[in-house]
């Protein structure tokens, strides 16, 4: 098989108008991709050794030998020109795989929207937007009527006329004033109390506690000796 048979298959070269065939899956194309790069890879070292022969080559012969030296310079010259040929290709290749690839992964990414979109749709068959708007119209109206009973209940209860509370307020603002002014005038009406009289100071002496049986000791010793003596 040539160098193009095995860089490209048989499929390629084996082609011919008219003759329908069925194309590769995307996977396929990608893997067949990869293999090619990696051939051209191998080439790319290949060149780039022969490069680096022939340019050791021609520094050998120099001017000892310039027919020489010029051929392998020529040679150096179509090795370069293939090695930028099998670079532009190479390119050429990794773009290609990096499209099918994301071409692959928006595919994918396309189907798993399909599939989530129908899976909506399904969750939503039974529904009907008329059946939901009636349904919360529904709900806000138990929930004004839950409101309302709660209102009522927690609205105090009483016996004859409501009161108005400010009416009560008012009056009790009345009732402050008057017994400001009632205090007004009892003050000056007030007597001034009579000071507090204390005791007076005893000026004689008291006598202390323990000399008072002394005392009657002394007074009956006399009288018994006065008694003797008559």
């Amino acid at each position: 098989m040539s160098g193009l048979g095995r860089l490209f298959g048989r499929g390629l070269l084996d082609w011919t108008p008219g003759k329908k065939e069925k194309g590769p899956t995307p996977e396929e194309a990608i893997q067949k991709l990869k293999e090619t790069e990696k051939i051209l890879i191998k080439k790319q070292e290949f060149l780039e050794q022969k490069i680096q022969q022939e340019l050791q080559m021609a520094k050998k012969h120099g001017i000892k030998n310039k027919r020489a030296a010029l051929q392998a310079l020529r040679r150096k010259k179509r090795l370069e020109q293939q090695l930028a040929q099998t670079d532009g290709t190479l390119s050429t290749l990794e773009f290609q795989r990096e499209a099918i690839e994301n071409a692959t992964t928006n595919a994918e990414v396309l189907r798993t929207m399909e599939l989530a979109a129908q899976g909506m749709k399904k969750a939503y068959q039974d529904m009907d937007i008329d059946k939901v708007d009636e349904l919360m119209a529904d709900i806000t109206e138990q929930q004004e009527v839950a409101q309302q009973i709660s209102d009522a209940i927690s609205r105090p209860v009483g016996f004859g006329d409501v009161v108005d509370e400010d009416e009560l307020l008012e009056e009790l603002e009345l009732l402050e004033q008057e017994e400001l002014a009632r205090d007004l005038l009892t003050v000056g009406d007030k007597e001034e109390e009579p000071p507090v009289e204390l005791p007076s100071v005893p000026s004689t002496h008291l006598p202390v506690g323990p000399e008072a049986p002394e005392a009657d000791e002394d007074e009956a010793a006399l009288k018994q000796l006065a008694e003797w003596v008559s």
